[in-house]
């Protein structure tokens, strides 16, 4: 598949979005109970330095005064543009407890994927990724299956096998 990259006017070759997760960007044991804490804990997962580190916290934390990330069904989507990285960067965190997180349900969330992107990217896989993941999350047997997780290379399987 190619998405338009508009600076170039050329194809650029969209990657699985398994690719687009470092190995290490995954945890399947937050600690937070908060959405502040939430946001701490995934911009670690993207290992900027403690200065662009809270310079995105802050960022995230804007964005969600503007409006809940929390889509639903236990599931949030934190995310931003930021000079503060230099190529599209994902996570994922789960809270087995659940974090009170203002969802459109009003549910607890448990499933956490953070999208960070500069502000102008030539692959422009923002949106694109944004939607895909929220594709991902809408299946059923997906949230049950984020849930039993026992190992991060699981969950590149299930985004894998379920989100090509």
């Amino acid at each position: 598949m190619e998405c338009f990259d508009r600076a170039t006017g050329a194809g650029v070759a969209w990657r699985m979005l398994s690719d687009l997760f470092a190995p290490d960007a995954v945890s399947l044991d937050l600690a937070a109970s908060t959405r502040d804490e939430v946001l701490s804990e995934l911009v670690r997962l993207v290992h900027l330095d403690e200065r662009a580190g809270a310079t995105l916290h802050r960022m995230l934390r804007r964005r969600e005064a503007l409006g809940s990330t929390g889509v639903g069904r236990g599931v949030a989507i934190p995310h931003a543009r930021a000079l503060v990285v230099d190529r599209l960067r994902l996570a994922y965190g789960r809270s087995a407890a659940g974090v009170p997180y203002e969802s459109i349900d009003a549910r607890p969330v448990h499933h956490f994927f953070l999208i960070v992107a500069p502000p102008v990217e030539l692959s422009n896989q923002y949106l694109p990724v944004l939607g895909r993941i929220a594709q991902f999350v809408k299946e059923p047997e997906v949230i049950e299956r984020l849930g039993q997780l026992s190992d991060p290379r699981e969950f590149f399987e299930l985004v894998r096998q379920k989100a090509p």
